[in-house]
């Protein structure tokens, strides 16, 4: 039943708050990593199973989400996940091992799916049905603000205190949330509860979608299936996603409830969910590893970059919420919105090793209001038609998509640029012949220059090599980062048709409330 006045607008609050806490935890750890690893004595490579633990396990927990909102009750669940995030958040700041922090990281992934996708049901509660495009643009504010200014904070706590911090800070917010949501959220139904528990489905949705997760995390860095571990995932992902779709749909208590697929709206919003998260974070990933390794950018500065386009989409967010309540098409503000990411894209892919710091703020401006008209009607058109208990389920499955289209996105780039790199290198090198007048002009004034600085003839000619070198790698790679900007604007742009798969609806107009319990 839906709220009114203060009581709405506080459980609003709270649930946005809880949203964050999670959300910045995804890519708030990544820039304290080198720090983490030397506190820790650890290699770069284990270190980094920090942010594998994290992302596996709240992939795993989001398709059943729904279910356990349902089993325990939405209001005790979702209290039970800040609870657990908030502890697991200090275990996380106090770990003195490797193996600790990246149990607890676990741990803390596992409470953070209850966080989205049973806070969103909270929050579609909350709100009357004939407001859920402001409801949904109010929950988008920490979806996409979430992953943008996580860098930010994690580099100025990482810069000015140690890396425990970026856990602890969450210990008080998660208190004041938990507070909110015992006093302010309403009890609901605990409509599974006495109901048998498909222990199948649960195991073998784990095996499935944390198989993959584990692949799309590791797969790259692993050479993909030069290790024989990530040959054995990958038969497991496979299997295990067959059996799990056969178990749910002969199963009569499933625990992913994959007869919500009927509605047109949501099975092709799935799709439109994983694209989104293609752009959202696969961007996020590429945008500051340019920064710091082609334009000597620090990582604060990076996030700094970052922060003006994140205002914008909080403040585009509740105008377009507005703008559906008053029936303007979803599949419209979508079209716009994957134009703009695309010419977001298109212009970051003429940067030069000479690009600054106002060179990217309009593009990123652009991205931001870009992925405002994005986030709000693809999520509206996705969960449009879902009633009662379909709301849990279908925000779960939902979330889980766009975080495995981040997954897919983060993979699938940083192979390209591996293999576009080799490319542009192998293709410069060409140039690199003594009958190239234009090589040996460059080679001849570096030469001059290092003699002129006082270098023998010898040491100036193996200097000037280097010099030439360094050109090469560094045109090498942002080649590279120009063409993964390229092709992520064009996944993005030729993704638009999907949209006009979604029936028409206008949100306008008034509507009774529906009851959702």
């Amino acid at each position: 039943m839906a709220e009114k006045g203060f009581r709405k607008w506080i459980i609003t609050i709270t649930v946005i708050t809880a949203a964050l806490l999670e959300l910045i935890d995804t890519t708030i750890v990544n820039v304290a990593l080198p720090k983490i690893q030397g506190n820790l004595g650890a290699t770069l490579e284990d270190v980094a199973w920090v942010v594998t633990g994290y992302a596996v396990a709240n992939v795993i927990i989001l398709p059943m989400s729904g279910w356990l909102g349902s089993y325990f009750g939405r209001k005790n669940y979702f209290l039970a996940s800040i609870i657990i995030f908030t502890v697991a958040s200090f275990l996380c700041g106090n770990s003195s091992s490797l193996n600790e922090l990246v149990l607890f990281r676990i741990l803390q992934g596992l409470a953070g799916g209850g966080l989205i996708s049973t806070g969103q049901a909270i929050l579609l509660e909350t709100w009357p049905r004939d407001q859920i495009g402001t409801a949904t643009a109010l929950f988008g504010l920490g979806a996409v603000f979430g992953p943008t200014v996580g860098p930010t904070i994690g580099g100025f706590i990482t810069d000015h205190t140690t890396w425990k911090w970026i856990f602890y800070v969450n210990i008080p917010v998660g208190a004041v949330a938990a507070f909110f949501a015992l006093t302010f959220v309403r009890e609901t139904p605990r409509d599974a509860h006495g109901k048998p528990i498909d222990w199948w489905g649960i195991l073998l949705l784990a095996v499935a979608v944390g198989s993959l997760q584990t692949i799309l995390e590791k797969g790259e860095s692993e050479d993909w299936f030069a290790k024989p571990y990530i040959l054995v995932l990958t038969i497991a992902a496979v299997l295990g996603t067959f059996l799990f779709i056969w178990r749910e749909l002969s199963t009569d208590h499933p625990i992913v409830n994959f007869s919500i697929l009927r509605h047109r709206s949501f099975a092709v919003g799935m799709f439109t969910s994983f694209i989104l998260g293609f752009g959202l974070y696969g961007s996020v990933f590429v945008f500051p590893v340019f920064c710091q390794n082609l334009l000597g950018f620090t990582a604060q500065q990076t996030g700094e970059l970052l922060f003006p386009g994140g205002i914008c989409t909080i403040v585009m967010m509740p105008f377009i919420g507005k703008m559906l309540n008053r029936g303007v098409p979803a599949q419209f503000m979508a079209t716009a919105g994957m134009a703009l990411f695309f010419v977001f894209t298109f212009m970051l892919s003429g940067s030069t090793l000479e690009t600054g710091q106002t060179d990217v703020l309009i593009p990123l401006l652009i991205r931001g209001v870009g992925m405002a008209l994005l986030f709000v009607p693809l999520t509206t058109l996705a969960i449009s038609e879902l009633k009662g208990a379909e709301v849990g389920q279908g925000t779960g499955l939902n979330n889980m998509m766009r975080q495995l289209g981040g997954s897919f996105g983060i993979a699938a780039l940083t192979t390209l640029i591996h293999i576009r790199q080799a490319k542009h290198r192998s293709d410069l090198l060409t140039n690199i012949t003594p009958y190239n007048s234009a090589f040996n002009m460059r080679l001849n004034m570096t030469e001059q220059k290092f003699i002129a600085s006082g270098k023998s003839a010898i040491d100036a000619m193996h200097m000037a090599y280097q010099a030439i070198e360094g050109a090469i790698t560094r045109q090498s790679l942002l080649l590279t980062y120009n063409d993964a900007y390229l092709i992520s604007g064009f996944v993005m742009l030729f993704s638009i048709p999907l949209l006009y798969l979604q029936p028409f609806k206008k949100s306008g107009g008034a509507k009774p409330p529906v009851d959702l319990h």
